[in-house]
């Protein structure tokens, strides 16, 4: 009979290890060795691709090494600017050299080649900051998609 009730009764340990709020003993804790992550090695890319996708709303550059596997990106708003002024050439300009810093720095890239999508008005200022930054632009490439008379085009803007 005893043995029956000390199964039935409820152990002062809660699911996840911890002691249950009115049971005694809880202060001995368990002591962990430190635990040490192995130090990431520091990836060379020499050479990379610079995706530039330049909508009327923001500029986004994206640099991959020659697999497609994202080295590092930036866009407008993420340096900061707000509203209509992500669309400006400045603020591209801006991000490219951003980027391009990072890339150049940490991964030591030297030469890129650029892909260039979109009709707005960031295109050539975030090609120029990526050349004054210090990397060696190799190819331009527009990549901008066209359609071959898909879907109806939104109505015509009046400004």
């Amino acid at each position: 009979m005893a043995k029956e009730q000390q199964q039935n009764q409820q152990p002062d340990v809660q699911p996840g290890g911890k002691p249950a709020a009115g049971a005694k003993g809880g202060a001995a804790v368990s002591k962990r060795k430190k635990e040490f992550k192995k130090k990431r090695e520091r990836r060379i890319v020499p050479h990379g691709l610079v995706h530039v996708s330049a909508s009327f709303n923001n500029t986004q550059i994206t640099i991959t090494d020659t697999d497609g596997r994202v080295i590092c990106s930036s866009s407008s708003g993420a340096i900061g600017f707000k509203g209509s002024r992500k669309g400006t050439p400045y603020a591209a300009q801006q991000a490219a050299a951003t980027a391009a810093g990072v890339a150049r720095d940490q991964y030591g890239m030297k030469s890129v080649e650029v892909r260039v999508k979109g009709p707005g008005a960031g295109r050539e200022s975030a090609v120029r900051a990526l050349a004054s930054s210090g990397l060696h632009i190799n190819a331009i490439k527009d990549v901008t998609p066209v359609p071959h008379n898909g879907c109806r085009p939104p109505k015509r803007r009046r400004v």
